[in-house]
């Protein structure tokens, strides 16, 4: 594999500088760097960025490959920024098995343009009656470390405390999608003020909320770590933040879309906006962002749920739940954290690639821009703006809620140890 050298690049942000890269590796990162041979990058005050890893991403396959291909999902991945993603288990079949797990990860492994981490499914069949394969999982080839029914909610406690009790002997973690089922019967967007006065049916924050109370109490109780997906409210970050005090294993996630959209927007009953959880207030953003900025959230996560055009394209009541995100995510996030003045670049990167790599065990992923180090790596440009165009994303399918608005900031490179998956923003 030939050098290359990046030449002038804002290192999180930083002062410019090079980063010369030898096959898979940092090799050098200083100024006035030189290289005979090496193809040259410049980078001209671009920002570099460890490789993104999420946390939570739908690659569909296998069994719904209209939505989504774990090609399709990993080129997407890789013009997002991403070196690293972790794909769930709600496929058909379920990944609830160490077979279904591997073909998922050969599948990563095969595509090129990241490393897939496959997400074991908790119960058989995400059905919440009976623990998978867990073990089976972790030591198959894939080596699963985080398992969610994500999707569904693990409601059963006894239930919870036994996968609990189960992960930590090899220290795996349980990400829940925290829904009480009995409060969200019926439920179409986030119950308020909007919801009522178009007569949508409510979901209820406590529906999340005391879901979050409950787990983080049965991991203190196990001694075992627990995560909480797509947090989505202000009554979930102090309980997730009084967990943290107490000294509680718990980690968080929010989403691009809880950072920015919110439930006013549901009055156009465009679909394209409606998720699960659903968009909350302007309330419940402003707490996300304060949270994921003093880091009682960990991490952003894309939840990236691609669906074909006619799971979306229907009326409110039939559609689909879901977004895609992988293509955007990061431009979200320059958007109302960077541009606001609530994190850094330094942040960025710690909560986009630093912190989902280490509560995923992400090996080689999310490591510091320096040499000895592997050379995933992603290649801004801050000053870029421009309109959504969801014509041009790589994913399978288009229902972003982003399309048409104009959103900052353009990944224009990634390599994957050292490898190019993204020049210019074309894919390789």
């Amino acid at each position: 594999m030939s050098k290359i050298l990046i030449r002038g690049a804002k290192v999180l942000g930083g002062e410019p500088q090079d980063v010369l890269i030898d096959g898979a590796t940092i090799a050098e990162v200083g100024t006035g760097l030189s290289a005979d041979g090496a193809e040259v990058v410049e980078a001209g005050g671009k920002v570099l960025l460890p490789g993104l890893v999420d946390l939570h991403t739908h690659l569909r396959e296998p069994g719904r490959e209209d939505s989504e291909t774990v090609l399709t999902g990993t080129r997407a991945a890789a013009s997002g920024g991403y070196t690293n993603v972790f794909a769930m288990a709600n496929t058909f079949p379920v990944a609830d098995t160490a077979g279904v797990v591997e073909q998922v990860w050969r599948l990563g492994r095969e595509s090129g343009y990241c490393d897939v981490q496959p997400v074991g499914a908790v119960t058989v069949g995400l059905e919440g009656a009976k623990l998978a394969e867990l073990g089976a999982m972790h030591e198959s080839a894939a080596g699963v470390t985080v398992f969610s029914d994500d999707g569904k909610c693990v409601h059963d406690a006894v239930i919870m405390r036994r996968a609990l009790e189960y992960v930590k002997a090899f220290n795996g973690v349980v990400a829940q999608h925290a829904q009480e089922p009995r409060l969200t019967e019926g439920a179409q967007m986030n119950e308020g003020v909007v919801s009522a006065e178009l007569g949508l049916g409510g979901w209820p924050a406590v529906a999340e909320e005391s879901v979050i109370a409950r787990d983080v109490l049965l991991a203190e109780h196990v001694g075992s770590r627990v995560h909480i997906c797509h947090l989505s409210t202000a009554g979930s970050v102090e309980i997730v933040r009084w967990a943290k005090s107490r000294g509680i294993d718990v980690t968080a996630e929010v989403t691009p879309h809880h950072l920015l959209l919110t439930d006013e927007l549901v009055r156009s009953y465009n679909p394209v906006y409606k998720v699960n959880p659903p968009l909350r207030t302007e309330r419940d953003v402003l707490a996300l962002r304060e949270a994921l900025a003093d880091g009682t959230i960990d991490i952003v996560a894309t939840d990236h749920a691609p669906h074909p055009h006619e799971d979306k394209d229907c009326e409110w009541a039939a559609a689909a739940m879901g977004m895609v995100g992988l293509e955007t995510a990061l431009s979200v996030v320059q958007e109302t954290m960077v541009e606001t003045g609530l994190l850094d670049w330094a942040g960025v990167a710690d909560r986009m690639s630093v912190k989902p790599a280490q509560i995923g065990q992400a090996t080689g992923h999310g490591r510091p821009v320096s040499a000895g180090e592997p050379a995933n790596l992603t290649l801004v440009d801050t000053e870029y703006r421009g309109r959504v165009d969801p014509a041009g994303f790589a994913s399978r399918s288009r229902n972003t809620p982003y399309e048409g608005r104009e959103l900052p900031g353009r990944v224009t490179h990634t390599w994957l140890r050292g490898k190019a998956t993204l020049v210019d923003g074309k894919l390789t």
